[in-house]
């Protein structure tokens, strides 16, 4: 797919189809995100492919979502202020902005795939670090689903709101 039409394309999915995703797929989604630029390729930052049942679970009831159930990938993604970029002039650290670039990667990579997804913000974040320790450390960003889209999927009636570009950019 061009890189313009996967820009336009991708959707916030929110109905999807209990398919398998192919391994082949997964992989390339991953390679997308390994492959991602991070502040002095520093690379601060985890993803978890929660597939197991059990897993699945547990990461759902973390966010409180109908439209999950037919789900059997969900790709958490966090970045660390370890080993991450440090900027002198304030001392902010990058991770955070690392884990994000990162997640935008996986979420173009999805859509370019032919698979739905979106970017959930809205999760228990303490209640993913008690049921997921390995997770402590990490200021998680986002969660993806990673389904095919169910017949009669469609971008909510916001997606085409967008700002003019001269609301958007300001030369200078």
């Amino acid at each position: 797919m061009e890189f313009f039409d996967v820009v336009k394309n991708r959707f916030s999915c929110r109905k999807f189809s209990s398919k398998p995703v192919e391994d082949e797929k997964l992989n390339k989604i991953l390679e997308a995100a390994r492959l991602a630029p991070t502040a002095k390729n520093a690379q601060p930052v985890k993803i978890w492919v929660i597939k197991s049942p059990e897993a699945l679970e547990k990461i759902k009831s973390t966010a409180p979502f109908a439209w999950l159930k037919d789900v059997n990938i969900i790709l958490a993604v966090g970045g660390t202020t370890e080993g991450a970029f440090l900027r002198p002039s304030d001392n902010r650290t990058f991770g955070d902005v690392d884990a994000t670039i990162v997640a935008t990667h996986l979420m173009l990579a999805i859509e370019n795939e032919g698979l739905g997804s979106t970017w959930i913000g809205f999760f228990d974040v303490p209640k993913i670090k008690e049921f997921f320790p390995e997770m402590k450390d990490y200021d998680l960003v986002a969660l993806f689903p990673v389904a095919y889209k169910a017949d009669g999927a469609e971008p909510s009636d916001r997606h085409e709101k967008r700002k003019s570009k001269d609301e958007l950019v300001k030369i200078l």
